[in-house]
């Protein structure tokens, strides 16, 4: 196996660029001299994911993922570095010079890779059963043509064959060289218990499912007898997960973003034929409903999305709660119901691009109308049946996260059941309440179960909690809220004095460059990211010092205190080495103590680097011309106490010095919840308020929205911190 070339590589790092890129799963929108979508990593409604042309990086200020082209396509695609090369080389058509991989190389190329391979090998001996062979083309190419479809579309959605023999596939894979195990994984073949492999998709023409990239990741296989199952998919696998899938997305992604418009169908045909007539913005969920991995899916690239239905009243009822998770999702819904008898696939091809297009735009309904006509199908004459209605249609409304739309719908809703617009509103803040209850109840489960497992975790990463409420660092307003928030905040300044100088952590820049991460500089970014500042003037004030140490001082301090132990440990080696010399006559003894005399050199040499590092912050502020600087960094730093050797004689003590990769996080995420509790504590004040004073239902439905969001958010948390959660002592 080969390695792709050092030149090629700059090449392809510097031709690749970042808006191109990530327009290729995200729908960005220009702000200022960047742009802004979606985060295609985590779940938000609000767009937090930042693109810099002129920087070709991107980042997402929520949860903080991000990078070069390389790292984009490396997270997105969950790609090793050599395979998101190879992305972006054949994105932009760029030629591979390659050499041969070492042996730690080759073991590194991952399970996930050679089933992707697999699946390549067998859509193209699908694709060559199609059209190179009779059973093929009598049979598979005939049904496709019958149904419609043309060559070029055959081609762009490489559909295929599988024959009527039960090991074609296997023989043809083992032939080739691939092995057995990949090919029952990826669901490809099934091997019994008896230990025997055969075809999954035997006698059935076959629909391949593509990742977003372009990778074929599954495929559904449909038979044309009448005695059998007529659809039979891929199971989920390492590379398959049903959920997160569209249909047709590959192809449609570009033009889902040109037209800031999703089609949403069925099934594949339906998909190919829309292709077919000239539109292209079209994806199926595949006959299932739909999940919440698709719908987030789908906000990637649009906020916009049309639903259409053929004439079946039973299938659309049953689809309906998939579009209440769109709703959910906020996204902008219309609907366009078919002529009876019609559905996607038939419909498109009996009318041209543009006659499609005119039937779309004239009859596109939004959702909470069509609805309501649906349901009140039957039943006008009926008030328990109206009433399940209303109920019905409430729950729709109540889902919606933005209250100008919510009461837009709430006041429709009154209208079109003649019923006070009051009424609607009360019952759609009480479901509205019901679900953030819910939430709520849902999320202290998980909290619980998650805390009584032992598998270490990382710290979650903090979505926006409420889009058009104040900064979290804004909660800290009255005096109570400041001595509760406080103890936390002293705690995480108590950690920047005494170690705001170690290294925590490393990151690898594209280069796979290591640059390392202070415990100063994760704080700061960290509270960047969220937007917090310290409620306590004096711990942001004393914060801002270190801050100030760490830009302007550290690096020139660190490099004259290196050639200081530099030049002392020269020193204590030279001392050390003739001493060794006076004492020993014997050769292997003297190279023994030598390199003994090393190893306690290097010791003492990084003993004193990290003293030096520890002692850099607390050690200025300490000392600080600021009565307030110094007075709390004195308070905040006291002497570190030592163990009596009765206690460290037989055993290491772990410090907190030991374990900085987890206690810094957690105190962290510790000041974030405690500021979600002290505007949790306010909301319930306001909540109590407006319920005793009769106030707007629009009001307590603001509250309650808020009040779930913080909930949820507190849930993750509570995922990482555990159940209990001590308070600093004050």
């Amino acid at each position: 196996m080969k390695k792709i070339d050092r030149e090629t590589v700059q090449r392809i790092l510097d031709t690749a660029d970042i808006v191109d890129v990530v327009s290729d799963f995200v729908s960005l929108k220009r702000r200022g001299s960047g742009y802004i979508g979606l985060c295609p990593f985590h779940n938000e409604r609000t767009p937090s994911f930042s693109v810099s042309k002129s920087k070709n990086f991107c980042k997402c200020f929520s949860c903080g993922k991000g990078g070069s082209p390389v790292n984009f396509i490396m997270e997105h695609e969950q790609l090793t570095y050599q395979e998101a090369l190879r992305y972006l080389a054949h994105k932009y058509n760029i030629e591979i010079k390659e050499h041969e991989m070492s042996d730690a190389e080759r073991e590194r190329e991952s399970e996930r890779a050679s089933m992707l391979a697999v699946n390549e090998m067998a859509l193209k001996h699908f694709e060559h059963n199609l059209t190179e062979t009779q059973d093929g083309r009598d049979i598979g190419l005939t049904y496709f043509l019958d149904r419609g479809m043309n060559e070029a579309s055959i081609k762009k959605f490489h559909l295929g064959y599988a024959l009527e023999r039960s090991d074609a596939l296997l023989r043809d894979a083992v032939q080739k060289g691939y092995n057995a195990d990949y090919l029952v994984k990826t669901g490809l073949c099934i091997r019994t218990d008896s230990g025997r492999i055969y075809d999954r998709f035997k006698g059935r023409v076959i629909f391949p499912v593509f990742s977003i990239s372009g990778k074929v990741i599954a495929f559904g296989g449909r038979t044309l007898k009448k005695d059998v199952a007529k659809y039979v998919n891929s199971p989920e696998s390492e590379i398959y997960k049903k959920s997160h899938e569209l249909y047709g997305l590959y192809q449609a992604k570009q033009a889902i973003v040109k037209r800031a418009k999703c089609i949403l169908v069925e099934g594949y045909m339906d998909v190919i034929s829309m292709h077919q007539s000239g539109i292209e913005n079209v994806v199926a969920s595949s006959g299932t409903s739909l999940t919440e991995g698709q719908i987030r899916l789908i906000h990637r690239f649009t906020e916009d999305v049309t639903v259409i239905y053929d004439g079946d009243a039973a299938g659309i009822k049953a689809s309906l709660r998939g579009i209440d998770m769109l709703l959910a999702e906020g996204l902008n819904i219309k609907v366009v119901l078919l002529p009876d008898g019609e559905d996607p696939d038939s419909f498109a091809q009996k009318h041209t691009s543009s006659e499609l297009e005119e039937y779309i735009k004239e009859h596109e309904t939004d959702f909470i109308q069509f609805k309501i006509d649906i349901l009140l199908q039957g039943v006008n004459n009926d008030p328990i049946a109206r009433g399940r209605v209303i109920n019905d249609i409430v729950q729709s409304i109540a889902v919606i996260p933005n209250q100008v739309m919510r009461n837009v719908y709430i006041a429709e809703c009154a209208r079109r059941f003649g019923i006070d617009e009051r009424v609607v509103a009360l019952e759609v803040s009480k479901t509205s309440y019901a679900h953030a209850e819910k939430a709520s109840v849902k999320a202290q489960r998980e909290a619980a179960k998650q805390s009584l497992e032992s598998t270490p975790m990382t710290p979650p990463a903090v979505d926006a909690v409420v889009a058009d409420a104040a900064p979290v660092s804004a909660v800290a307003k009255s005096d109570a809220d400041m001595a509760f928030i406080r103890p936390f905040e002293r705690r995480l300044l108590q950690y920047v004095l005494r170690y705001g100088m170690l290294r925590l952590a490393d990151e690898y820049d594209e280069n796979g460059e290591a640059v390392t991460i202070y415990v100063i500089d994760y704080v700061e970014s960290e509270l960047r990211d969220d937007d917090i500042t310290f409620a306590d003037p004096v711990v942001r004030k004393t914060f801002d010092e270190a801050l100030k140490l760490r830009r302007s001082s550290w690096d020139g301090d660190f490099s004259a205190n290196e050639s200081l132990l530099l030049e002392d440990r020269a020193r204590f080696i030279a001392e050390g080495e003739a001493e060794i010399r006076a004492s020993d006559s014997d050769l292997s003894t003297i190279q023994r103590h030598e390199k003994e005399l090393a190893e306690r050199a290097d010791v003492r040499y990084f003993d004193k680097q990290r003293q030096f590092a520890s002692a850099y912050i607390e050690k200025v502020l300490c000392s600080h011309v600021d009565d307030d600087i110094r007075t709390l960094s004195l308070e905040l730093v006291p002497e570190k106490h030592t163990l009596s050797k009765v206690h460290t004689k037989y055993s290491k003590v772990e410090t907190d010095e030991d374990r900085l990769d987890d206690i810094v996080p957690r105190t962290i995420y510790e000041l974030k919840d405690a500021l979600l509790e002290s505007r949790l504590r306010r909301i319930r004040q306001d909540l109590k308020s407006c319920v005793s004073a009769d106030g707007s239902g629009e009001r307590i439905m603001e509250l309650m929205r808020e009040m779930s969001e913080i909930q949820h958010l507190r849930g993750e948390f509570a995922k990482y911190l555990g159940e209990r959660i001590l308070s600093p002592r004050k």
